[in-house]
């Protein structure tokens, strides 16, 4: 099992935001999140929202922390990757 988790570089809301994401699927990907506590509302398409308050605590439970490119490659190359404007 891995899930990875980018920086919180993302502002939104007044808040900075990190995603969270499965190179395996999104059963792994609920799993992991409802673990460490996100709500379901947190999940977009295929990532989780994670305030910058609990990257930590994604971290402790064993998100793997990787940049935000990489983190969009690993995604796509485990075609999970679902674009704006795309069917789930």
């Amino acid at each position: 099992m891995t899930v990875y988790i980018d920086p919180p570089t993302w502002p939104g809301h007044g808040r900075m935001w990190s995603h969270l994401v499965s190179d395996v699927s999104f059963e792994e990907l609920h799993a992991f999140a409802a673990s460490v506590g996100c709500p379901p509302r947190a999940f977009e398409r295929d990532h989780y929202d994670v305030p910058a308050e609990r990257y930590g605590d994604a971290v402790r439970a064993g998100a793997v922390e990787i940049g935000s490119k990489e983190l969009v490659r690993r995604l796509t190359g485990a075609g999970l990757r679902r674009p704006k404007g795309r069917p789930a």
